[in-house]
């Protein structure tokens, strides 16, 4: 299963990024080789409006099985949603951390977007 997750860096100490939308970069984690592969995402850092949605899509294309973030907000759930990607909410610990709580399967599926749209 490839899941993504909103990171700074690919250092696995390092804390991920709590934000979606604005997050810098994305770590996909393939959980059956434990191999990780780094898509960019810095052209949302500044967007005006959008970045929820360019990251969804970005997401998508990489084909995602599920998504690891602290907040997602209603656009940015909506698009990934309905591409059957799965959207886990964790608090904010380093990403090594992060994968672990999923593979132990105790990162809740999240059921709704949990930030209003434009949240920084």
């Amino acid at each position: 299963m490839k899941i993504a997750i909103s990171i700074n860096s690919l250092d696995m100490d390092d804390k991920m990024d709590m934000r979606f939308g604005r997050a810098k970069k994305f770590m996909i984690y393939d959980t059956e080789t434990k191999t990780n592969e780094l898509i960019d995402n810095t052209q949302n850092l500044n967007a005006a409006q959008g970045a929820g949605i360019q990251s969804a899509q970005n997401v998508i294309n990489t084909g995602a099985d599920a998504v690891i973030t602290g907040h997602t907000g209603p656009k940015a759930y909506k698009l990934l949603s309905e591409s059957g990607v799965k959207i886990y909410h964790s608090e904010e610990k380093p990403v090594k951390d992060v994968i672990a709580d999923f593979i132990a399967g105790t990162l809740k599926e999240a059921d709704s977007a949990d930030v209003e749209g434009h949240w920084v």
